[in-house]
């Protein structure tokens, strides 16, 4: 086997204030006694954090070297992506609720880009809305307990809400023919005022029951949203209202789920493996500093109630298992090896990165990848690993046609 066909990677660490403090640090082998927030580890070829590959004792970016070599790539994934990487993946760590937010499909992705590019918006204005040309499907599988919020409650549940949570039975007439689009456009379009009016009282209701509530309860995770979005008791954040509207999601370590376009979504809390389609375009519903430009997330969002659909990995040998969803752009497959035991890799048509969770795992004919190292594996090359200890991998692929 040569060696030179597989590329070692070195990930890029994003340290948004979200982050935990302990997960990537471990991961990585670095010491945080700083305490700085360790958000998300990014592999792949993204512009705002590109992974370095080492080849012939050179480390140059993922992208340059894709741009240079796309055989690396394959021709099938060329002829369907260009000649850049189709997905990022990503290790997060989420310690602090990260926003509300829905992404677009191919489609409006393409018409939208089109569009503000005519209006001559800047590709870093605040007022932008599509970053890109592309859509931002997404799968992750959870390393730990992980929360989030996924897709709308049916709407007999949020009848059911509005009339048990005190501070929003004043929003019952308007749910009254149960259209979630217009509890939802009210909500978003109301007067902070009136915003503030509905919620200081849930605030202080929630406080005097600070550690009584449970993570299986919206007003745990509200509780939290005040804790963090409400400087010195106000304004408030609209964002709340979403987490009474929307499914509150418990994934267990292994389980995955699959975010599609337009389902309004928001992690919570817990660590994952994410790997989604190479996008920037996110539209935001709240819990955030950022802009929520309310016309565009209603014009994008699905109002349609959502059952929540966990992931179990399917199956595909002894060692592997697949999480299968939709997306053609990219595929998320689970690793797990006993020490000395071996796994010989499916010869893929397209580029894959593997990242080692737990253990360390030879390449046959390679140097040893321990936990927190990654490699790139080009398209149609073909591998196996040995376990020089249990070990726990994820592989970021594209579907097999």
């Amino acid at each position: 086997m040569n060696w030179q066909q597989l590329f070692p990677l070195e990930g890029t660490v994003q340290h948004y204030d979200w982050g935990g403090y302990d997960f990537i640090p471990r991961l990585l082998g670095l010491d945080n006694r700083a305490r700085r927030p360790y958000a998300e580890l990014w592999l792949g070829a993204h512009p705002r954090g590109e992974s370095a590959v080492r080849k012939n004792s050179q480390t140059i970016p993922l992208g340059r070297l894709l741009e240079a070599q796309p055989d690396l790539l394959g021709e099938a994934a060329v002829k369907h992506f260009g000649s850049s990487l189709p997905f990022l993946f990503k290790v997060l760590d989420v310690r602090q609720m990260l926003s509300i937010q829905a992404h677009p499909n191919k489609e409006q992705a393409e018409a939208g880009f089109l569009r503000e590019n005519q209006a001559g918006i800047p590709l870093d204005s605040p007022r932008r809305n599509f970053k890109d040309d592309n859509h931002k499907p997404e799968v992750m599988a959870a390393l730990t307990e992980f929360w989030l919020l996924h897709g709308f409650r049916p709407e007999a549940e949020i009848a059911r809400v509005l009339e048990d949570v005190p501070e929003l039975q004043a929003l019952q007439d308007v749910f009254s023919n149960r259209s979630i689009y217009g509890l939802y456009k009210a909500v978003m379009e109301m007067p902070q005022e009136e915003v503030d009016r509905i919620l200081h009282p849930m605030y202080v209701r929630l406080q005097a029951l600070a550690g009584n509530l449970k993570k299986e309860q919206p007003e745990y995770w509200a509780a939290r949203a005040f804790e963090y979005y409400v400087p010195d008791g106000g304004p408030f954040d609209r964002g709340v209202f979403s987490i009474f509207f929307l499914n509150l999601v418990q994934v267990l370590p292994g389980q995955g789920i699959f975010q599609g376009a337009g389902i309004p979504h928001a992690y919570l809390e817990g660590v994952n493996v994410e790997l989604m389609a190479n996008s920037d375009n996110v539209f935001r519903g709240g819990l955030t500093s950022k802009q929520v430009d309310v016309s565009a997330l209603l014009e994008h969002l699905d109002f349609r109630p959502v059952q929540p659909r966990i992931l179990e990995a399917e199956r595909l040998s002894a060692a592997e298992w697949a999480y299968y969803t939709p997306a053609p752009d990219f595929q998320l497959n689970k690793i797990a090896l006993s020490a000395g035991e071996y796994y010989q890799a499916r010869v893929s048509d397209g580029p894959e990165i593997l990242i080692v969770i737990e253990g360390a795992v030879s390449p046959v004919g390679c140097p040893t990848f321990s936990r927190g190292q990654a490699f790139f594996v080009p398209a149609g090359h073909v591998y196996a690993l040995h376990g020089e200890e249990d070990c726990l991998l994820f592989k970021a692929l594209l579907p097999s046609t």
